[in-house]
């Protein structure tokens, strides 16, 4: 990212770049009411803070009515200025008169007031680079499933600020069988996955862990309408699920058995071809992007 003159930015517990969870574009939502969304969004939020199924009815209902008049002001001036915070979001669940109202906010509080409040702050990361990379490797395991799930709501927000713009959108993410781990980030991705083509955007994922992947009835479904696939080299157990998911032949799944480095499959709608790809060694791309120990050694 760097080596193409992008922006790397090291999200975790401990870093001074801060991405606010309420950030709200003008657009959000393309037509449907931002604050519904928004409000879904924070039920989430809430419900991974209080544990999955254990918010009640009165505390959604608190959620929703904070949630709008958080953003009433915001929403009014046409998502210009400052957008509310979590923290705003936590003292707004203080002035509500139920008793539910102080237990969400207590819940809340480790992560609104508390050390893990990184994402309760105002964004203090300039994202106008044309490319842009996440860092999550140091979000700590409090923190990852609530991380993972506020950065895809930022590319919602940069997918509509793009939109607005006239631009296309990439989005790449590398090991994407981690957001399959946690119901909320898969659930969210899923949503994200079928909606952003007409934003404009085209959403792409990478993962060598593909026996995890195929574990989550969610991915096989994202798995299975996904238009264009690139298999490479497959363990005997993954090819088998593989196989089964998207009707390979024999005499096509010996392209991703036991093949070397840059051979495989290529899935585009109904046709799977075989490809080979000699990538020049001798080049810069290759020097940024390769891993092999021996490159790096040299």
């Amino acid at each position: 990212v760097e080596g193409l003159g992008g922006q790397v930015v090291e999200i975790s517990a401990t870093s001074s770049n801060h991405i606010n969870a309420m950030d709200m574009e003008q657009g959000y939502g393309e037509g449907e009411n931002p604050v519904v969304l928004k409000s879904e969004f924070l039920l989430s939020l809430c419900e991974q803070s209080v544990g999955a199924g254990k918010l009640s009815a009165k505390e959604k209902s608190i959620i929703d009515r904070c949630t709008a008049q958080c953003y009433h002001d915001y929403v009014r001036d046409g998502c210009r200025g400052q957008a509310p915070t979590l923290q705003d979001f936590h003292a707004e669940l203080l002035r509500q008169p139920e008793a539910e109202a102080r237990d969400v906010a207590l819940a809340l509080e480790l992560f609104t007031e508390g050390s893990l409040n990184t994402f309760a702050k105002p964004t203090n990361v300039d994202m106008s680079s044309r490319i842009a990379c996440y860092d999550i490797r140091k979000l700590g395991k409090q923190l990852l499933s609530m991380g993972m799930l506020v950065i895809l709501d930022s590319f919602l927000n940069r997918i509509t600020r793009n939109r607005r713009l006239g631009r296309n959108t990439w989005i790449y993410i590398d090991e994407i069988y981690l957001l399959f781990q946690h119901e909320y980030s898969a659930n969210f991705l899923f949503t994200l996955w079928k909606r952003v083509r007409k934003y404009g955007a085209c959403c792409t994922g990478l993962t060598q862990n593909v026996d995890d992947l195929l574990q989550s009835h969610t991915a096989r479904t994202m798995l299975a309408n996904s238009e264009f696939l690139v298999m490479l080299n497959q363990a005997s157990t993954d090819r088998l699920e593989l196989a089964r998911l998207l009707n390979i032949s024999d005499n096509q799944l010996s392209y991703i058995t036991n093949v070397d480095f840059g051979r495989g499959l290529i899935k585009c709608g109904s046709a799977i071809v075989p490809f080979m790809d000699n990538f020049p060694r001798h080049t810069q791309l290759y020097k940024l992007m390769t891993t092999k120990p021996s490159d790096l050694a040299a």
